[in-house]
């Protein structure tokens, strides 16, 4: 067997070696804004969203999607889901001292990054007052047999 081989390199794609395919059989989306005929057809129902700005199609599909959990598409009601979370498209770190909080500083400013420290600098944190007196879960009941 030859091993083909032009202008001094290995030849090893298929259009090289002369297996000539077109490229709309490889990729079926040959056209930006227009589903082809074949995929419209295998579909029931077909949406196609995005936030105003292009920011972020995961947080977006995400926000969305709650929205849906909470509508029932027959009353004129307003789902009661912010359009964007207190965190909204941010990243978030959450250091625990304040040697950590000055080292995410000087990380922020190398990159690039806009910061917000949301707490001033507190590290403090606490229970919560119904911690360990309120149970979360319901108290048993027993039926009329005493079970």
């Amino acid at each position: 067997m030859q091993i083909p081989v032009r202008g001094g390199r290995l030849v090893t794609g298929p259009v090289e070696l002369g297996d000539i395919m077109k490229i709309k059989e490889i990729i079926t989306e040959d056209k930006v804004g227009k589903i082809p005929a074949r995929l419209q057809d295998a579909t029931v129902g077909l949406d196609k969203f995005r936030d105003d700005t292009f920011a972020d199609r995961i947080y977006e599909l995400n926000r969305v999607m709650m929205a849906v959990a909470v509508a029932d598409g027959k009353n004129n009601i307003k789902p009661e889901v912010d359009a964007e979370s207190w965190a909204g498209r941010n990243n978030l770190a959450f250091p625990y001292t304040a040697e950590e909080q000055e080292m995410l500083k000087q990380a922020f400013g190398v990159i690039g990054s806009h910061y917000q420290d949301l707490n001033n600098g507190d590290f403090k944190s606490s229970e919560l007052a119904s911690t360990y007196t309120k149970s979360p879960v319901a108290p048993v009941k027993k039926n009329k047999y005493g079970v």
